[in-house]
């Protein structure tokens, strides 16, 4: 015996998680109910180095948008940065794509404004060994990571 919120027997379950943000061609949309913030990645491309900007959930859902992300940093042949400021959530699909980042580089990635629950997880799973943990955002002018220097966004 359920209560109303328990489907009847051989009903589908309904998911109680709100749509989440699609990513195309590095344009949002936001998502039309629920306090859940989507997630995100941008590679932003530069002279010295690749900025990879993460923000709201970082999960299963943003896989192939991971995968295309671990691409143009291969392929960019640079060193990387991560800013994780915006990040609220991170399950093994973002942990995973930490360690291929480390994995496709030289040097190592330097990781930016880590939020506490993302330093954790790095702590827990190891991670966190493979990367640079930098407290502060090199040259931290206020200005959005996309106003620092002569960067290009790639799609």
């Amino acid at each position: 015996m359920g209560d109303a919120n328990t489907p009847a027997a051989g009903q589908p379950l309904q998911s109680v998680r709100p749509p989440s943000l699609s990513v195309s061609g590095g344009e949002s949309k936001p998502a039309t109910t629920g306090a859940i913030e989507p997630g995100s990645v941008h590679v932003i491309v530069g002279t010295t180095h690749a900025r990879v900007v993460l923000s709201g959930e970082i999960d299963a859902d943003l896989a192939a948008d991971l995968a295309e992300a671990t691409r143009d940093v291969q392929d960019s042949k640079l060193a990387v940065e991560i800013d994780a400021h915006h990040v609220t959530f991170m399950d093994s699909t973002g942990v995973a794509f930490l360690a291929r980042l480390s994995a496709v580089t030289q040097e190592p990635v330097r990781i930016f404004n880590t939020p506490p629950t993302v330093r954790f997880l790095l702590e827990v799973t190891s991670i966190g060994s493979m990367l640079e943990i930098v407290e502060d955002t090199p040259g931290a002018t206020g200005a959005p990571p996309h106003m620092l220097g002569h960067l290009r966004l790639t799609d």
